[in-house]
């Protein structure tokens, strides 16, 4: 008797083994699905609006609490927990899959955004709350072991899937799908894997109008999931359009921006050529030059035969300090290649900054400015920072006093340093915080500004290396200038009395304040 019975209870236990470890490989693959929605919803609300710590905040306090909520709501339905879970997945997979292209959606036609981004959390913290004390029923009904032993169990399953779920987003989902496909796809794998454990190894315990009815959604699931992923190449050339009055003519997300360009013919029939990123404008080919020499020419009023450009992967700044002849070098820091290749490759683009990237005397460089400026031990005559807006954490740091003092350490001796500041009409704050912040990394800074119609009045900053404000003047080695003369420059020191100086805070690493400055002024324009 007990050596016939012996092969059954090997078997019976290889089963219960297997059945644990497929319940455990779900709980891996939907927790890595959860993780993607939220750095999806994070990201995503980054590129539109800016301020990533914020949108990070929103994102992760709402979900944290309602994954809370959505565990206490599951407590009833773990008399049905088969079905219960494969129900909370399918739902996972059209909310998670389908929320960028929502969010998205609504961004584009609407002027809602933040509302749809927590209610959309809100529902998927629900449902991922859910998952965990619905997986706990089904793995006791597969072996009873103690509460503590099958908490470990899917905490560990659940935390290796959110690694899991943490670099496929950024490394692999991201550059290789996009936003939109990424979250799709990801939709598709948490309805696969919430199907396939009922009905693989709980299918006994639902009825079969429960398993036809669980069959036909799982199969409408699919087919929205699939439709999406074909159409959204429409989906986002429509919604972009809609977000630009003029004709796009180049779109592209890499994994640090997006990237639009647009091109139209101006009131006075010139080309305009347009260059968005995150949806920030950077210049319109209309009057770029006048940004652009403002920007430039000032700090080449002086020692020039290296120069480094920080940002400014258009390469309309190059153009403009190539036209010394006795600029030795240029070095280009810009973190985005797709930018400089752009700059190098889009015909329009090309034109207007002169090829100026392909230029023997230019080397560009694709890596993070304040990282990189941390390496080098060579020094510049002039550096021209001509970095986005800090409307985000990651373009905050580069406002910073420590990042002005890092860049200022590389100037010669009688270098010159040029800061774009924004606007000082639309966000005298955040100008004259800047300010603030050079002279809080020793500096003496002087202000300046110019009428940019595409921006409005822009302004700037100029450092010199000895801690003395520096004059500002033109070398006429390079005109004749466009917009620029001298008693433009002298007038443009001159600052009405609603544009005058500000008793500001400088910003620095640990408290960043410009960040919530440049997102606050900007926001009631």
């Amino acid at each position: 008797m007990t050596a016939a019975t012996a092969p059954q209870t090997t078997l019976s236990a290889r089963r219960v083994r297997l059945a644990r470890f497929g319940l455990l490989a779900t709980a891996f693959a939907v927790s890595a699905c959860g993780l993607v929605y939220e750095l999806a919803l994070i990201t995503l609300g980054s590129y539109l609006v800016g301020n990533t710590a914020q949108q990070a905040s929103i994102v992760l306090a709402v979900m944290v609490c309602a994954m809370g909520l959505g565990a206490l709501a599951a407590k009833p339905l773990r008399r049905w927990p088969a079905l219960a879970f494969a129900a909370v997945e399918l739902a996972l997979a059209l909310l998670g899959g389908f929320s960028v292209m929502l969010l998205y959606a609504a961004f584009a036609w609407t002027d809602l955004y933040s509302l749809p981004l927590v209610v959309v959390a809100a529902a998927i913290g629900l449902l991922i709350g859910a998952e965990i004390p619905l997986l706990m029923e089904l793995l006791q009904r597969i072996r009873e072991q103690a509460a503590g032993a099958a908490v470990a169990d899917l905490n560990a399953a659940d935390y290796l899937g959110g690694l899991i779920g943490g670099l496929a987003f950024p490394f692999i989902l991201l550059p290789v799908f996009g936003q939109i496909q990424g979250a799709l796809l990801v939709g598709a794998l948490n309805a696969v894997a919430g199907v396939l454990l009922v009905f693989l190894l709980f299918r006994g315990d639902l009825s079969t109008m429960a398993k036809q009815l669980l069959a036909l959604v799982a199969a409408g699931t699919a087919v929205l999931l699939v439709a999406a992923f074909l159409y959204t190449d429409k989906f986002e050339t429509d919604a972009r359009q809609a977000l630009y009055s003029a004709p796009i003519v180049y779109t592209e997300d890499t994994r640090y921006q997006q990237i639009v360009m647009t091109e139209s013919l101006s009131p006075f029939g010139e080309q305009d050529l347009r260059l968005y990123l995150n949806g920030d404008l950077q210049f319109s080919s209309v009057d770029e030059y006048r940004y652009h020499e403002a920007l430039v020419h000032p700090a080449m009023d002086g020692p020039r035969a290296n120069v480094l450009v920080l940002g400014g992967g258009d390469g309309l700044a190059v153009r403009e300090i190539l036209k010394y002849p006795d600029v030795e070098s240029v070095t280009l820091v810009d973190l985005d290649g797709a930018v400089t290749d752009l700059a190098r490759d889009f015909e329009d683009l090309v034109a207007l900054n002169g090829d100026a990237l392909d230029d023997p005397r230019v080397t560009v460089v694709n890596e993070d400015a304040f990282t990189w400026l941390r390496t080098q031990t060579g020094r510049w005559d002039a550096i021209i920072v001509d970095m986005p807006d800090p409307d985000a954490t990651e373009t905050a740091k580069l406002y910073s006093t420590e990042f002005y003092a890092l860049a200022g350490d590389r100037l010669t001796d009688a270098g010159r340093m040029v800061v774009q500041s924004g606007s000082p009409y639309f966000a005298p704050k955040t100008f004259w915080t800047i300010k603030a912040t050079l002279d809080d990394a020793g500096y003496a800074a002087a202000p300046y500004w110019v009428s940019v119609p595409s921006f409005g009045d822009w302004g700037y900053h100029l450092v010199q290396a000895d801690g003395t404000v520096p004059e500002l003047g033109l070398d006429p080695a390079a005109g004749p200038f466009r917009s620029l003369t001298p008693e433009l420059l002298e007038a443009a020191q001159v600052f009405p009395p609603d544009r005058a100086e500000m008793d500001m805070q400088p910003s620095t690493l640990m408290h960043p304040v410009i960040l919530e400055l440049v997102q606050s002024e900007w926001r009631n324009y």
